[in-house]
């Protein structure tokens, strides 16, 4: 299988700079309606702690249920996942039931201070610069997106296992 997505559906993503978190919100919700749309077959999300992103909404988990078919992988890196638990209910209950198409990474200590906030695709790719401004840049440049990936593969690399999709007790 290809890990390049389908040519079916084209969703126009924004390249060059964004800037604030409404805008910020909207480039995350937009990535989740292309990679549903023309079937991202890898994707990932990295940030330090997952706060600014709008995971929490109907939409978001609508455009995950989309995406999340047969061959198709998302991988999370945090610094911590405390966030995620207590204001994103929609994207945990939706990461349990796909459990098998998301692994959640929790950053080494040697790159906890440095994590940047990104997502990666195939095809396109942002990072805020400046998370308390939430300013970036977006691109789908394949030099912008090759660079990304191989910093956050380091990154995925020195990681351990975060955010389980259950919590088992006695």
């Amino acid at each position: 299988m290809s890990s390049e997505p389908s040519s079916a559906a084209p969703v126009a993503l924004p390249e060059g700079r964004f800037s604030g978190r409404s805008e910020f919100g909207a480039l995350v919700r937009q990535a989740l309606a292309a990679a549903a749309a023309q079937g991202w077959s890898e994707v990932i999300w990295c940030d330090p702690d997952f706060a600014d992103w709008p995971l929490g909404e109907r939409l978001v988990a609508q455009a995950l249920s989309d995406w999340s078919s047969s061959g198709r992988k998302l991988t999370l890196l945090a610094t911590n996942y405390d966030v995620m638990l207590s204001r994103h209910a929609r994207f945990v209950t939706w990461r349990r039931a796909w459990s098998h198409r998301v692994e959640c990474r929790k950053s080494g200590a040697a790159s906890a201070n440095n994590l940047p906030s990104a997502l990666w695709s195939p095809v396109w790719m942002f990072e805020r610069l400046d998370i308390a401004r939430s300013t970036g840049v977006a691109s789908s440049e394949a030099v912008r997106r090759m660079a990304l990936k191989e910093r956050l593969t380091e990154r995925l690399l020195n990681s351990s296992a975060g955010l389980g999709a259950s919590v088992l007790g006695l």
